[in-house]
């Protein structure tokens, strides 16, 4: 069970990025963003802890949560240390130009070498949960769904997908990739097989951004899990 899994100490926390205004983190899968109703700890708490301890600073750190990543999923996420940079980056991901690039390791063998997926997606906050809906369905709190998506490598059954997300809407990716008839290994929610053992197989790879106060753009990248490499197969398309 995810829940099962050892939370790593702030020590041992991969930093990507760090400066004045921004602090970047490979979080592991398992580990939540930030706070929910389990009251579990979090990347957040941990990544405050590594700050107050390396800054030595007295009583509460900010750090500004400017986006999340689903428990089970790993990759960078990017917090702003600082009120003026949480405002200037949550606008970026308001306005979708930040770029970010997902793998996603997927039970099935696309036929295309790559491709556009594009669907209407409603959320049911109640569940947690979301679907693909018709255009006609009135009823559902349908939004239109886009990504991008490139077939990497074949292993076996599994294929390995290189993912460029347009929109922003919860769970889009699992959803869209499972509903195209490549659900993600280890997303039994939304009809995989094939279990994942403590981990859903969706690595958040890299994050484009405009630096909040240099102007200039920042791209940060995470390795996938080494943990991978139980089902990633030397046999290249």
């Amino acid at each position: 069970m995810l829940g099962s899994l050892l939370v790593p100490p702030a020590a041992s926390l991969e930093i990507l990025y760090e400066d004045n205004h921004c602090l970047a983190v490979n979080k592991p899968a398992g580990l939540l963003t930030m706070g929910d109703q389990t009251g579990d700890r979090t990347l957040l708490d941990l990544a405050k802890v590594y700050v107050a301890r390396k800054y030595a600073k007295p009583g509460a750190v900010f750090l500004g949560v400017v986006h999340r990543l689903d428990r089970p999923v790993s990759g960078v996420v990017l917090f702003a240390r600082t009120s003026k940079a949480a405002a200037r980056l949550s606008e970026q991901f308001r306005a979708r130009t930040i770029e970010k690039t997902y793998f996603a390791l997927v039970e099935g063998l696309p036929r295309q070498a790559s491709g556009r997926l594009i669907d209407q997606i409603a959320k049911d906050a109640g569940r947690n949960v979301s679907t693909v809906v018709d255009d006609d369905d009135v009823v559902a709190d349908g939004r239109e769904c886009v990504l991008d998506w490139r077939r990497v490598s074949q292993h076996g059954s599994f294929s390995l997908l290189e993912i460029h997300p347009l929109t922003g809407r919860s769970h889009q990716i699992r959803v869209q990739l499972a509903h195209a008839g490549w659900p993600i290994v280890g997303d039994a929610k939304y009809g995989a097989r094939t279990p994942g053992q403590g981990m859903l197989a969706l690595h958040s790879a890299s994050l484009t951004f405009q630096h909040p106060t240099l102007k200039t753009p920042v791209t940060i990248s995470a390795d996938r899990p080494s943990a991978w490499s139980r089902w990633l197969k030397p046999r290249r398309v």
